[in-house]
């Protein structure tokens, strides 16, 4: 099998891409890609992410109309609630029922993952291989199930942004796919098998990481023709530092080699306490917990993480299992298996990314390094019952605190990624 070319590459981790740079780079890259007479679909993100989609949605529908029979954009959920027509309209960047006159011909999915209609199975990586791939950690099958729009297009177009993430390393490629728009055991198997490695050591790691290696393993899996357009948004806006376009692997490999260079912010020393003040496009805990993955490598051990978000109201929409789980580091669920092994593995690994490293043993019982602690619109007696500390919103200063040299405030908390900077070798 010949090896994939390198992927094509604009822009670089100081840069900030104007629209018609942008465009043009979109309308080259497309006119190389066998589309004529053939169907596509587009895999975007959700909400949770920034990214000037209706830029590069617009670039991409001139670049294909004409060409496609069919172009479907697929919105990558995850598990993640669904976007509402208000919604999916301000954020693919179109009037409120007025789809056809921006995008003529295009349709717009949901990934409806709660329907088991949704997906299709397209093979099966059995447990050896699994095992190779996880290093030993998971033997187990697994049933790879996508999308079916996926699967009933030739050509499938991943379209997003890349950043530090606490479960693959770094997001975006074949992410979209998987667990984008998958079944719920690959989404299962993926999240544990980070959570083993644990959050802190994978985040920001670069390369390919046992999940990645994982995610790619099933994405080969998926019949048809697999490109990508991997973007570098400069956070918390709407700029793009730099877009990547090739097949998955290389596109994705290209854009986290940038992401690496901006998403990263390094310290010289660990800090007592961190103040994330946790961005409205993190609607429940599950999704605003970013706050906290992000930081957490530069909180000084027995330090304090405040997740400052008052308009979030609730753990979970989706997955009100974490409720009652609560929150735990890894080894209160591995070293207590018998007992947690049938609940979903997806919400085991969300349990000990928000409450982070820590030690358990049936003597001593749980031992965190960091107290985690909510100042949300979340009920007091709803944020103790789940494992974590409680502090009200309402007595938070964010302009204060930043005035105290051992508080970190972190604005629009959740996409970069903090670090300390390595010590020289002596």
């Amino acid at each position: 099998m010949s090896t994939p070319p390198p992927a094509a590459l604009v822009g670089g981790p100081t840069a900030v891409l104007d629209e018609a740079t942008v465009r043009s780079f979109v309308t080259e890259q497309l006119a190389q890609v066998p589309l004529d007479g053939r169907s596509l679909c587009v895999v975007v993100p959700d909400g949770t992410r920034s990214c000037p989609l209706p830029l590069l949605l617009g670039a991409l529908h001139a670049a294909v109309s004409g060409r496609v029979t069919q172009l479907t954009a697929l919105v990558a959920l995850g598990t993640h609630q669904p976007m509402s027509e208000s919604d999916l309209a301000r954020h693919l960047g179109y009037t409120e029922g007025a789809l056809e006159e921006t995008y003529p011909g295009m349709r717009v999915l949901n990934h409806e993952w709660w329907q088991e209609e949704t997906f299709v199975s397209v093979g099966t990586i059995g447990a050896e291989r699994l095992g190779e791939l996880s290093e030993g950690r998971l033997v187990r099958p697994v049933d790879v199930r996508i999308n079916r729009a996926v699967v009933e297009h030739d050509v499938t177009l991943v379209l997003g942004p890349v950043f530090p993430h606490e479960v693959v390393g770094f997001s975006g490629g074949n992410k979209y796919l998987f667990p984008g728009i998958s079944a719920k055991d690959v989404i299962n198997v993926s999240h544990w098998l980070g959570a083993l490695i644990s959050s802190v050591e994978i985040i920001g790691t670069r390369g390919i990481t046992p999940v990645r290696a994982l995610i790619d393993e099933a994405a080969s899996l998926v019949p048809g023709d697999r490109y990508a357009l991997c973007l570098v948004v400069r956070s918390g806006s709407g700029e793009l530092h730099a877009a990547a376009f090739g097949r998955p692997e290389q596109a994705w490999a290209a854009a986290a080699d940038v992401s690496a260079e901006t998403h990263v912010r390094y310290l010289d020393a660990p800090v007592r306490r961190v103040l994330s003040l946790v961005p409205e496009k993190y609607e429940d805990m599950w999704t605003g917990a970013k706050g906290f993955y992000k930081v957490e490598p530069v909180v000084a051990d027995g330090g304090q993480v405040v997740l400052y978000a008052p308009h979030i109201t609730e753990i979970s929409v989706m997955h009100p299992e974490i409720a009652r789980i609560g929150y735990h580091c890894r080894d209160y669920f591995v070293k207590q298996w018998d007992r947690f092994k049938d609940t979903p593995w997806g919400d085991l690994a969300h349990s000990t990314h928000l409450r982070g490293a820590g030690t358990y043993d049936h003597e001593h019982g749980e031992q965190c390094r960091v107290t985690v602690t909510l100042a949300t619109g979340i009920p007091e007696d709803v944020v103790r019952s789940v494992n974590l500390d409680y502090l009200d919103p309402a007595a938070v200063d964010p302009e204060a605190w930043a005035l105290d040299p051992d508080t970190l405030v972190v604005p629009q908390a959740g996409e970069v990624l903090h670090r300390l900077r390595a010590l020289p070798s002596t």
